[in-house]
């Protein structure tokens, strides 16, 4: 294995790469009793057209890889987390745009735990009864996010912002595109994105790397994977402008939300210049926006937020967006007042000091996550399958000067790629 140090956060990671492909991150924390460990896949919502080496394009339905996920749970001979939970573990999974993860949570029995974890990860079961059951059930989760308002607010964002990138398209899908789904394309997806190679094992917590590796790589090594070359993925380009500036949508909410966001479309090269850019965004929303803001003082007393208002920057290797805002009496109004503060700084760019104080909060939030084992093993993943090292993430913060972030707010906040969402009674 090898060892990669991080002195400044005073860390050591091991890694392996197996002979099936699967890459292997083990981070030993002495002195807890508390173990983590994460089997991610690089596969999430926005890949539903792609293409296997020595085959031909697939498009799949939208809301498969959520689908799927909900599927493994299911075995022959029962229910998965019972497995789980017979050894003390709390097992779980979740989709997003990029990844579908399978984890779990023990304090004892680990190594059993972790088998368990591999192994259903990489046995998938499926039925037609199953798999119609589960449409009824995914059909149900969906109806009750269209009733959801702060659902509706983000993805009504996503929807406006992006002409045609899958990340605008709901991570369940619709009834209609999951009436679709069979069990012939659940394997397909499987075959294709759940090969070790496009796979990473992370495990966090009082655990022995050597005995952890000798496991896995005996795991491993009982199952037979055929040599899989490079998935190609299928992304329509994006054009600059938005889909549309406005998108209301009408539920009955006791206030109305709104969302304002910006997005771009990057080539952004993974590595430094992807950390330094990730970096930039969130000291810039934080000086920006957060409750110690200047803008936010003054929304806030005002009565145009509440104490939900909030902000978040995604980078992914094409595309980039922000999204800020909340609950508020006058959507309109917050709107205006919220292009006027961002215009300021534009054109004036931020202080020193509200840089300083930015940069020394974002640092020392960055090392408290380092006492988490669920916060760094997803943290880690998510950055590692966008082409970056969160680890790094720290001495890309240090390195920052106000001139960069002066510059990545001019950057970022083009009118012209503006959108905005409100949900509304009204």
């Amino acid at each position: 294995m090898k060892q990669l140090r991080y002195d400044h956060v005073q860390e050591t990671l091991y890694y392996e790469q197996l002979d099936n492909g699967l890459e292997l991150y083990l981070l030993p924390k002495s002195g807890f009793s508390k173990t983590y460990a994460t089997f991610t896949t690089h596969y999430g919502s926005i890949d539903n057209h792609f293409q296997i080496p020595g085959e031909e394009p697939v498009q799949v339905p939208d809301g498969i890889a959520h689908f799927l996920e909900h599927k493994m749970f299911e075995e022959p001979d029962g229910d998965v987390f019972e497995k789980f939970s017979a050894k003390g573990a709390s097992a779980n999974a979740f989709t997003s745009f990029d990844r579908t993860t399978y984890l779990f949570t023990a304090t004892d029995h680990v190594e059993d735990n972790l088998v368990t974890l591999l192994n259903f990860v990489q046995h998938p079961y499926f039925t037609e009864a199953s798999v119609n059951k589960e449409k009824g059930i995914i059909g149900q989760e969906i109806n009750m996010y269209q009733d959801n308002p702060d659902w509706r607010l983000y993805y009504g964002l996503l929807d406006a912002l992006f002409q045609k990138h899958p990340v605008r398209i709901d991570i369940a899908g619709t009834i209609e595109s999951i009436s679709k789904i069979t069990p012939e394309t659940l394997y397909k997806c499987h075959e294709a994105f759940y090969h070790p190679s496009n796979m990473m094992v992370f495990v966090v917590g009082g655990v022995n790397p050597q005995r952890i590796s000798e496991l896995v790589k005996a795991n491993q090594a009982a199952k037979a994977y055929e040599r899989q070359g490079e998935i190609k993925r299928f992304y329509e380009r994006e054009p600059e402008p938005v889909m549309e500036e406005r998108k209301v949508t009408k539920l009955p909410v006791a206030l109305p939300k709104c969302l304002i966001g910006f997005k771009e479309v990057t080539e952004t090269p993974p590595g430094a210049a992807s950390l330094h850019k990730e970096a930039a965004s969130r000291i810039m929303l934080d000086i920006l926006f957060s409750p110690s803001s200047e803008s936010y003082q003054s929304l806030y007393d005002e009565g145009l937020i509440t104490d939900n208002f909030g902000m978040e920057y995604n980078l992914y290797p094409d595309i980039a967006y922000s999204a800020i805002g909340g609950d508020t009496k006058d959507p309109d109004l917050l709107v205006e007042r919220l292009k006027t503060f961002i215009a300021k700084y534009v054109e004036h760019g931020v202080s020193e000091e509200a840089f300083e104080r930015s940069k020394r909060k974002k640092i020392g939030g960055l090392l408290r996550m380092m006492n988490s084992p669920e916060a760094i093993g997803n943290e880690y993943t998510k950055f590692k399958f966008r082409g970056m090292d969160w680890f790094e993430l720290l001495p890309a913060y240090e390195s920052l000067t106000l001139s960069d972030v002066n510059q990545r707010i001019k950057e970022h906040f083009d009118v012209n790629r503006m959108s905005v969402s409100i949900v509304t009674s009204n």
